[in-house]
């Protein structure tokens, strides 16, 4: 395994079934699903715990992320990266077929010292929606801690969250302290740290397989709050424009940068000596790396290691594509 060259890679999808899944994994995005009805998220690249991905093609194929990580750790990740024990970034698609819990997530200070487990800032891009989905972004302004608190006695936080009415390729980031929820009918991509750090703090009065209303997580949820957050809205961006299409930046933190490409020819992304996360959001595209063509259909992800550095994209036809780095400096 040393000494097979690095390439592009993709894994096999962990598949997790969810009280609010659906089907539309398989249907839309054509992951192979088993029979049951709740499949909510498919972890594309993942180093959480014991949900570790699995090169699924070429020479390494068998062979765990975490493994390389371990093993040909500044190969993969960078020499600024080299000492990283755990792929810094998770990447999912989501859906919602039902609407989630309202939710928050700590930073890495507070998810160490509450849960034991890291922070969790993350970003959205919606793929579709069915008709009336919402996403639930932030509270309303000038919602404070004693609002919070009254409403969670009263059962009415839903009143006190902001809605919005998402259109696909809405981009959206949620930092650690923001209250949220993905509503029904909402398929999306999602890029975050590497955590599963999650407070509950209503349930849309919903119970359990078990029939009885799944556990809140109050006393953490309040501690972790920003409540001088307010509203967040989808990300505008200002697109820039280049004769092999478009490029648009996204959604912006310490943890991670992404951009979104319309393609229409073919054209060189990437950094050398730093690793890009892809996911193909339409059409069919290639990676061409050492002469080979790596495939990035619909649905699809990729990590394209830091040895690889620059890399050609060729969309076949037009195509769009979303590309994640982590920030320099960070």
């Amino acid at each position: 395994m040393r000494t097979t060259p690095l390439y592009p890679m993709s894994f096999e999808p962990i598949l997790r079934q969810l009280i609010w899944g659906g089907r539309r994994l398989g249907t839309v995005l054509k992951k192979h699903l088993g029979t049951a009805s709740d499949y909510a998220e498919s972890w594309e690249i993942s180093d959480y715990r014991d949900a570790v991905s699995v090169v699924n093609a070429g020479p390494l194929k068998g062979t765990s992320l975490r493994e390389l990580i371990r093993e040909r750790g500044a190969e993969l990740l960078g020499e600024r990266m080299s000492t990283v024990e755990q792929f810094p970034l998770l990447v999912k698609f989501i859906d919602a077929n039902e609407v989630l819990s309202v939710q928050v997530h700590p930073n890495d200070e507070q998810g160490q010292r509450l849960s034991g487990d890291g922070g969790k800032t993350e970003a959205w891009v919606v793929m579709a929606v069915q008709p009336g989905g919402l996403i639930y972004a932030g509270l309303k302004e000038g919602v404070q801690r004693p609002d919070f608190e009254a409403a969670i006695k009263a059962g009415t936080v839903p009143k006190l969250l902001h809605a919005i009415e998402p259109r696909p390729g809405d981009c959206i980031l949620i930092e650690a302290g923001t209250v949220h929820a993905i509503g029904a009918g909402v398929l999306l991509a999602e890029i975050q740290q590497t955590s599963d750090a999650t407070y509950r703090v209503d349930d849309w009065g919903r119970t359990g397989p078990d029939g009885k209303p799944r556990a809140l997580h109050l006393r953490e949820a309040l501690e972790v709050i920003d409540f001088d957050r307010g509203p967040v809205s989808p990300i505008i961006p200002k697109a820039e424009t280049h004769a092999w299409g478009k490029r648009e930046p996204l959604a912006r933190s310490e943890f991670f940068e992404f951009d979104r490409w319309s393609l229409q020819a073919s054209t060189t992304l990437g950094r050398e000596q730093e690793f890009t996360i892809l996911l193909g959001l339409e059409g069919q595209s290639s990676v061409i790396h050492n002469g080979e063509s790596h495939p990035l259909g619909f649905g699809s992800s990729m990590l394209v290691p830091a040895s690889v550095g620059r890399f050609e994209i060729e969309p076949i036809g037009a195509s769009t594509v979303l590309s994640c780095v982590v920030p320099r400096g960070s």
